[in-house]
């Protein structure tokens, strides 16, 4: 199929269907044996047929004439008959909304019950005619492969999880940007809300990704292949310095190649025992201590954990009732799945449940979601961040979202002398894109707090060695007075 191409589906007559319907426009039970509108209008059906009849053109390929298939077409395809349910949307609005964005020029008109009785009103069908020149054939077989059944909002065949899998591998270079794009996915999925919060997820990763102009792997990879280790774990988490994962790995997170959640082996670090029977605190249950405790001076209630990783934090936080909402954010759909199964949000009862929200997020972009809340948390996320992206971050946390208070915590350079498994001038974790001084993060935080009405000061987290500081270094910004009250009266 070249130039000219044109799709026809459905047998017209639409009209002769209009009889026997239940709610939404399904056939009615006692009646859809006999009268329903499958033979007569476009649907899975026909969706599922130019799936079988044309699959090389849906995958672009054609042998006799290869560069032909890659080259748009003058294409007009035609729909006699097509089901556009909706609710209030529906009819041609609903087609223009799903097509228009897709580079297609629609005409969209509605098909009378009866044409002999036009008093009777319009069917919920109808007439498209699609044209362009400038898609291929296989974006146009595409197109109407995924939103044929859309409109339809039925399927004939049971959705499988699968599903996910083939609506976006045929919904690749449209579906991600696409305006509808919820309404698509929860259709095109049959409205179930597991397959479509998957979709929606590794959607947004695809977006995200072609943003930053990157691959999704890059992006999704704050955690590698987790074993059955945090299913096995107790309630109170894996807190003996041997546990799985990284803490706060965020945006750029990967397993930890040495020692327990991002930070290398103790060995004889200072401060960390005196006896061989004296088992030292890991660094990372000191920094969620500290941040604890900040956060309780600071008298906040509602809490973000930005870039939560795999929910270490949160799992603390939950812990104690003077929280009375945390929400975990994460770039990456696997380390929010990794927080699910830690946090056992499947079976947690539904007062604890209320308590605690995960969200799929880039610090790097504003996110209306995050505003309002009493505090933030930045754990061990900003040095995985690439520093020309570093002002993208500070709008999104302090200029957009801006709550009361923000916790920073970020290694402290000057300390790494004192790991002896850390070889000299190697950052503590592979992803880390720096990994900033003392006078480096004073510098930094005193300017965001300038810059967005902020006060911040600095708190020593683990041994404060006398020469080189301490293992991590806080931030705690916080509005003043002045910033609070104008902040309530804008709210």
């Amino acid at each position: 199929m070249h130039g000219g191409a044109a799709v026809r589906g459905g047998y017209g007559g639409a009209g002769a269907a209009r009889k026997g319907e239940g709610p939404r426009g399904a056939p009615d039970a006692a009646l859809a044996q006999y009268v329903n509108d499958r033979p007569y209008a476009a649907s899975s059906l026909l969706a599922v047929a130019l799936g079988n009849v044309f699959s090389s053109a849906m995958r672009g390929v054609c042998n006799a004439r290869p560069e032909r298939a890659a080259e748009p077409l003058p294409l007009r395809v035609e729909v006699p008959a097509l089901p556009a349910r909706g609710g209030a949307r529906s009819g041609p609005d609903l087609v223009r909304d799903l097509f228009e964005p897709l580079g297609w020029t629609v005409t969209a008109e509605p098909v009378p019950l009866d044409a002999e009785f036009p008093e009777w009103g319009d069917s919920r069908y109808v007439r498209l005619v699609l044209e362009s020149e400038r898609l291929t054939l296989a974006q146009a077989l595409r197109h109407l492969y995924v939103l044929l059944p859309v409109l339809d909002d039925a399927k004939h065949y049971w959705v499988a999880p699968d599903e996910v899998d083939k609506l976006l591998r045929v919904g690749e270079g449209w579906l991600a940007d696409h305006p509808e794009q919820r309404l698509i996915t929860s259709r095109y999925l049959s409205r179930r809300w597991s397959l479509t919060r998957q979709a929606s997820e590794r959607l947004e990763l695809v977006r995200l990704a072609e943003t930053d102009d990157s691959e999704v792997e890059e992006i999704d990879n704050a955690v590698e292949e987790i074993d059955n280790a945090v299913e096995d774990e107790t309630e109170a988490g894996s807190e003996d310095g041997t546990g799985n994962g990284s803490e706060g790995e965020g945006e750029k997170g990967a397993a930890a190649e040495t020692g327990s959640e991002g930070e290398p082996e103790a060995g004889n670090q200072a401060g960390a025992g005196t006896g061989a029977e004296e088992k030292p605190t890991p660094l990372a249950v000191r920094r969620r201590d500290a941040l604890v405790d900040a956060l309780k001076r600071a008298g906040a209630g509602r809490v973000l954990d930005l870039g939560c990783g795999q929910g270490q934090l949160v799992q603390t936080l939950l812990k104690d009732p003077a929280f009375t909402e945390i929400v975990g954010v994460d770039v990456s759909v696997r380390a929010l799945a990794v927080a699910a199964r830690r946090l056992r949000l499947d079976r947690m009862g539904e007062r604890q449940a209320a308590r605690v929200k995960l969200l799929q997020g880039s610090l790097a972009y504003t996110d209306d979601r995050l505003r309002g809340y009493d505090a933030a948390v930045l754990c061990e996320v900003v040095e995985h961040i690439d520093p020309p992206r570093l002002p993208a971050l500070e709008y999104a946390v302090f200029g957009a979202a801006r709550p009361r208070t923000v916790l920073v915590t970020t290694p402290n350079a000057e300390y790494n002398v004192r790991w002896e498994t850390l070889p000299a001038g190697r950052l503590r974790h592979r992803d880390h894109r720096f990994e900033w001084t003392r006078e480096e993060f004073w510098a930094w935080a005193r300017t965001v707090a300038e810059r967005h009405g902020y006060d911040v000061q600095f708190v020593p987290v683990g041994p404060d060695d006398p020469e080189v500081g301490p293992p991590t270094q806080m931030a705690v910004f916080g509005l003043g007075p002045t910033d609070e009250k104008k902040e309530a009266k804008a709210a």
